[in-house]
């Protein structure tokens, strides 16, 4: 799926109407129908609803649902909020439809002392600002945010909770941003959703279909993207019938030391189950046991070090290199690193502290291959490319670290963020706070690997992989909870995610 800055949506809007064609009243209250079948399939006609409509569209779309809840004797009351602007000519058309209709009490608040107080058990309906806004909201505006945020009762967005930007938030003010249960998004949703700083204000957010034109998406020109099914399932390779292991590539996989031998456990059992053919896992002289023991699929290959990584065995051998996990950082790793970096395999994937070895000898990252992925959490990357503020900023480093130096980098986190060298990203929708524990990012480096060794591209294999990890942490959680998921969990769940994929 496309990503779209609030603007290209708002062009995409336009086109729509013009291509359809349809007017933009008609083109609302399709929103609208999409925003009370969500309401009637998620909230009983129990509650009683606030809704608050400001003066622009999104007020518009508040008139709108107000008039079709009422016509399914849902209890609304709208509160229209006069920021002495003139009310767009649309959400004057569903206004006037909505006092015609004779359902809905509607008051009006044009000055703080007639701001309502909001019981906690209604239901807030959000339609004061959408997505146009790039200013703060202030004075009266902001206490109607305030009020809302402070009632206690759940919170529906329409569109994008009012007050948000829709990209970069640095120059906002929090207290000016209405703090959603729900976000109710047209179509995509927006860029500042995937950002870990909104998650109190965007809340859960689900996309709403409006049937937005075609080529009018297709003509929008974007380097965001949203990593759906369709699209993981449509580049994953089916095996011949007189396939063999030779076939799917052989990896060889550098983790583990002396005390973490655990990460080359688990990220050699995660590269198996993505379907390498071989797995030739290196480890440190007393991890010769651990691995023959824990992994008889693996072959090995040891170190003259007892205890850390000092050498490799001859690239040529190998589709595909990872290294990293449990590596340590002692001065003689950093140095074997460097001269495997100088050997400049065709096919890397970095983590760990093979990322932490950069960051201490940044002259060596020009030493990184093409293509080569690393798999960093933010403050792995931060100590590589820089400290950054927030998310927003941070995103922006990331892709000029990927143009610059040609690189894949898979930021993890909720909404891992991979970003590929012609200076697009890709956000990721599987996974959950289950999977922050301890082995989870092993386990992604070795299904990267796998992936990568059986000759896939490293962009494909970097998107597949991290899909697949999330898929296979959200299968494991819907048997074992997240407070209870292991990293082990997410492998053993790996099988049913291809199968969900295939």
């Amino acid at each position: 799926m496309k990503l779209f800055t609030c603007q290209q949506i708002a062009e995409i809007d336009r086109l729509t109407m013009k291509l359809e064609p349809i007017s933009s009243i008609d083109l609302m209250e399709r929103a609208a129908q999409r925003l009370t079948e969500w309401i009637f399939q998620n909230v009983s006609c129990d509650h009683s609803f606030y809704i608050f409509a400001g003066p622009g569209n999104n007020g518009g779309d508040a008139f709108a649902v107000a008039r079709m809840l009422a016509d399914s004797n849902y209890n609304c009351t709208v509160f229209f909020a006069d920021f002495g602007r003139v009310l767009k000519e649309d959400a004057v058309i569903n206004q006037s439809r909505l006092i015609e209709q004779g359902k809905v009490l509607l008051e009006k608040i044009d000055f703080e002392n007639s701001i309502p107080e909001i019981p906690s058990d209604v239901i807030v309906l959000d339609g004061l600002f959408g997505s146009g806004i790039n200013k703060p909201l202030t004075g009266l505006a902001k206490a109607i945010v305030q009020q809302i945020n402070q009632s206690g009762a759940t919170v529906i967005s329409i569109d994008i909770p009012s007050g948000l930007f829709g990209e970069d938030n640095s120059e906002n003010d929090s207290m000016g941003i209405v703090q959603a249960d729900n976000t109710l998004t047209f179509q995509f949703p927006k860029l500042s959703f995937f950002f870990s700083e909104n998650a109190d204000f965007v809340g859960n957010w689900h996309v709403l279909p409006i049937l937005l034109h075609p080529e009018a998406i297709l003509q929008s020109e974007s380097k965001y993207f949203s990593l759906a099914k369709t699209f993981i399932s449509g580049i994953l390779k089916k095996r011949g019938k007189f396939s063999h292991k030779g076939n799917f590539g052989h990896a060889l996989l550098i983790a583990g030391s002396y005390g973490k031998m655990g990460a080359s456990v688990l990220s050699s059992r995660a590269c198996l189950r993505a379907g390498v053919g071989l797995l030739t896992s290196h480890v440190p002289r007393l991890g010769y046991e651990i691995i023959q023991n824990s992994i008889p699929e693996a072959m090995t290959s040891i170190d003259s070090s007892d205890e850390i990584f000092t050498e490799f065995p001859e690239e040529e051998l190998f589709s595909a290199i990872g290294i990293g996990p449990g590596l340590g950082k002692k001065s003689e790793t950093q140095l074997a690193l460097k001269k495997l970096l100088q050997k400049k395999p065709s096919k890397l994937v970095l983590d760990a502290d093979a990322i932490n070895i950069l960051s201490e000898n940044k002259e060596w990252i020009n030493l990184l291959p093409e293509n080569t992925i690393l798999t960093p959490h933010p403050k792995e990357f931060e100590r590589l490319a820089g400290p950054t503020s927030n998310s927003y900023e941070r995103l922006q480093k990331q892709l000029q670290f990927s143009v610059k130096y040609k690189v894949i980098i898979a930021l993890k986190g909720a909404n891992t963020c991979i970003s590929v060298p012609d200076g697009s990203a890709f956000f990721n929708e599987t996974g959950n706070p289950g999977m922050a524990t301890a082995g989870s990012g092993d386990v992604l480096t070795g299904i990267i690997l796998g992936l990568l060794a059986q000759n896939y591209t490293s962009e494909e294999a970097t998107l597949i992989g991290v899909y697949l990890h999330g898929l296979a942490g959200d299968l494991a959680a819907a048997t074992f909870g997240q407070q209870a998921l292991i990293a082990g969990d997410i492998i053993n769940h790996m099988g049913v995610a291809f199968l969900h994929l295939e």
